[in-house]
């Protein structure tokens, strides 16, 4: 089995309703999902970002970086810039697939296995989770690493994952051990 780690909308404005909340929601488990991205890259995991355009339209995440920055924004976004060699797609609407290359690049980089990563639970990692299920992909979804504006949403997309789409509940520290791969 292959997998690929998602990283969906870490790059945020957070400039709407909620806003404050998911960002202080995310900024807690920024160190988790920087461990974990590390730990995947050593063992050769591609990482890939899939990312609202923000009005944009180019799949160019320093002038996205430039357009959501702010006093919210800038720790989460300075933690998590894309390195050199991750991969970076934009997105129109809440799924990583909806209208985007994901499945191409998937099918390319022959994976077979999504852990999904990001924000909102609720909304884009959950539609994401459906697309990719609907597509055949063993699911991933780390409950340490994926965040919604409340709890009892985060728990509710969590579980829909898990009975729906039949994706595997785990932390970050537990899916290197759960996927058996190894240094």
């Amino acid at each position: 089995m292959s997998h690929a780690l998602l990283i969906i909308d870490i790059i945020n404005d957070f400039q709407f309703g909620h806003g404050a909340v998911l960002a202080e929601k995310t900024q807690a488990f920024i160190p988790e999902l920087l461990a974990l991205k590390k730990k995947l890259k050593k063992l050769n995991v591609p990482i890939i970002y899939v990312n609202d355009h923000y009005g944009i339209w180019q799949a160019d995440y320093n002038k996205i970086i430039d357009k959501c920055s702010n006093i919210r924004s800038k720790h989460i976004i300075d933690s998590m810039v894309p390195e050199q060699d991750d991969f970076f797609l934009i997105k129109p609407k809440h799924s990583a697939f909806y209208e985007t290359a994901l499945h191409t690049l998937l099918t390319e980089l022959k994976v077979d296995s999504l852990i999904l990563t990001g924000l909102a639970g609720n909304i884009c990692v959950l539609f994401t989770a459906n697309d990719a299920y609907m597509r055949g992909y063993k699911l991933y979804a780390l409950k340490d690493c994926i965040a919604s504006n409340n709890n009892h949403d985060n728990l509710h997309a969590l579980t829909m994952m898990k009975n729906v789409m039949k994706a595997t509940i785990v932390t970050s520290t537990d899916i290197v051990n759960l996927l058996d791969i190894r240094d």
